[in-house]
């Protein structure tokens, strides 16, 4: 049996949630799944502000407060995704880690191969047309394309491991890869078992979204103590079942409800939850509560993995910005129209009116509007306006017109002390797909005193 935790969902997760884990728990391996499409047009935009950047900083901090834990468990390696957009960054970054805790000797692997921004001309050549897999549009515009990352699978993080690695980081890889990876390396099989390979994946898919499969997000929340909540672990044996359960005493809950309501998030066609390693059929899978927070899964079927890689490319379209305000008095409704008439009108009047605009009354219907059908009149609103141009000074002129209304607009409008808002680049999200034979993998593994120099 192996024990594989996961103790980040996202970038930005709880910071204290891997120190926590690894202290209650004897574990393996630990996860940390730092990616979303979002997360790499962020990554991709510190990259370039900053080329030595472009990676999840958090990972850095967690790691920090890691050193302890690796020194007193020989056991526990770590398998993550921090890299983003620059792995080998983030490698000599980490490095620098743990040589000032004299961990120098870490081993270190690296998994690269899945920024294809340098080669789209070269995929472009090979007769891919990188179009939009949604709309089916064939990508136009190349010198606006900021990002391209590939989808990796779980082959080159079962051989770095293989290669003596302790601590794995990628950047683009499928989010269940985390943990097919390490099955994959500690408990052996072929890469072509493809109902081992669709169990191992329903393991690492129960537990790369944190907490989310041990009482986070959950329905039934107000159940659980959150403020402690266990982060997941997945005990996995060697024909891919597994136990999913949490650390003794942690808060949150692993229950069949819990877990079922991860396994359906996010997968589309239930028959054909798409990753690089495998075709998971998740209809088969059984999930069987056992109760004290341990629930088996077992009986996922999979089909040969697809011949296709996903890519998340982003490109440049413009600039937005957002500013808000708060309406107060049994009129807020009719005052945060009109102050959002008036801010507009202005805008037109100054020859600067926004191609894209977006108002909401956030507590006025617009963010539950089942819960407000009919409703005109509210104490208390809050005006959102989200405004998106291609041209930037459109957008700086847009920024300059909330304060104005406070004098000048209806009375009862409070909120612009916070500031002018801030006026960004626009990241427009490209998916796409590529032949998996055109994006190659590398694997670079050495001591972090070896990164270091």
């Amino acid at each position: 049996m192996l024990r594989i935790a996961n103790a980040a969902g996202f970038l930005g997760d709880w910071i204290d949630a891997p120190r926590r884990l690894v202290e209650r728990a004897k574990v393996d391996y630990l996860t940390l799944e730092y990616l979303a499409e979002l997360t790499l047009s962020i990554l991709a935009r510190a990259k370039e502000k900053n080329p030595q950047l472009g990676y999840a900083e958090d990972f850095l901090e967690v790691l920090h407060s890691l050193v302890a834990p690796l020194e007193q468990q020989p056991q526990l390696k770590i398998v993550t995704n921090a890299g983003g957009m620059n792995p080998l960054g983030c490698a000599a970054a980490a490095a620098k880690v743990l040589g000032e805790a004299g961990l120098d000797q870490t081993m270190i692997g690296v998994v690269t191969g899945d920024d294809l921004l340098p080669k789209i001309d070269h995929l472009r050549a090979a007769g891919c047309t990188l179009k939009n897999f949604e709309t089916g549009t064939p990508l136009v515009d190349r010198s606006q394309v900021v990002s391209a990352n590939a989808y990796l699978g779980a082959q080159p993080i079962a051989e770095a491991l293989a290669d003596g690695a302790r601590i794995v980081i990628t950047g683009r890889v499928a989010d269940a890869s985390l943990t097919v990876g390490p099955a994959m390396h500690e408990l052996g099989g072929e890469w072509d078992d493809w109902d081992r390979l669709a169990r191992f994946s329903v393991a690492g898919h129960l537990i790369e979204c944190g907490a989310q499969v041990t009482g986070g997000y959950s329905v039934d929340w107000s159940k659980y103590v959150l403020a402690d909540v266990g982060y997941p672990i997945a005990e996995i044996e060697a024909d891919g079942s597994c136990m999913i359960t949490k650390p003794t005493g942690s808060g949150g809950a692993v229950n069949r409800r819990t877990v079922v309501e991860q396994l359906v998030y996010e997968i589309g066609d239930p028959r054909h939850y798409l990753t690089p390693d495998v075709d998971c059929d998740f209809t088969t899978v059984e999930v069987e509560d056992l109760s004290g927070d341990r629930v088996r899964v077992q009986g996922a079927t999979g089909l040969p993995r697809p011949e296709t890689l996903k890519v998340s490319l982003a490109y440049r379209d413009g600039f937005f910005a957002s500013g808000q305000l708060l309406a107060f008095g049994n009129d807020g409704i009719a005052k945060a129209q009109a102050a959002s008439d008036i801010l507009r009108e202005r805008l037109r009047i100054a020859g600067c009116e926004p191609k894209h605009w977006l108002m909401e009354l956030l507590g006025g219907g617009d963010g539950c509007p089942l819960n407000h059908a009919g409703k005109s009149s509210c104490a208390e609103v809050i005006l959102r306006i989200t405004a998106r141009d291609p041209r930037r000074e459109v957008l700086e002129r847009f920024t300059r017109e909330f304060a104005p209304l406070i004098t000048s607009g209806p009375a009862g409008l409070a909120g612009y002390a916070a500031g002018r808002p801030s006026v960004r680049p626009v990241y427009a999200y490209w998916p796409t797909l590529v032949p998996r034979q055109l994006v190659p993998a590398s694997v670079d593994v050495r001591s972090a005193k070896e990164w270091l120099t």
